[in-house]
């Protein structure tokens, strides 16, 4: 089982390398918010992927960032809607 964790984390990273490749390169910010969402999920992904290898209780950790992930893509998508630019 050790080779399949091995090759997600690989995925995972390069998954957070290409986001980080569009943040830069985006032409807008809605590149960016998108970016930020991409790296969220992919660090939930890790957390509950680091949770079922180590067999610790990080599923609650995962769910609150989550949480905290959506919270704030909402309010980024609010503000970038109340400037009305992008």
């Amino acid at each position: 089982m050790t080779p399949f964790f091995l090759g997600m984390s690989i995925l995972l990273l390069l998954g957070v390398f290409t986001a980080l490749y569009r943040a830069f390169r985006g032409p807008n910010i809605l590149d960016r918010v998108l970016t930020v969402s991409l790296i969220g999920t992919n660090t939930l992904v890790a957390l509950i992927l680091i949770s079922y290898i180590y067999e610790y209780c990080f599923l609650d950790v995962a769910l609150a960032y989550a949480l905290l992930s959506f919270i704030s893509i909402v309010v980024m998508a609010r503000y970038i809607e109340s400037k009305g630019k992008f």
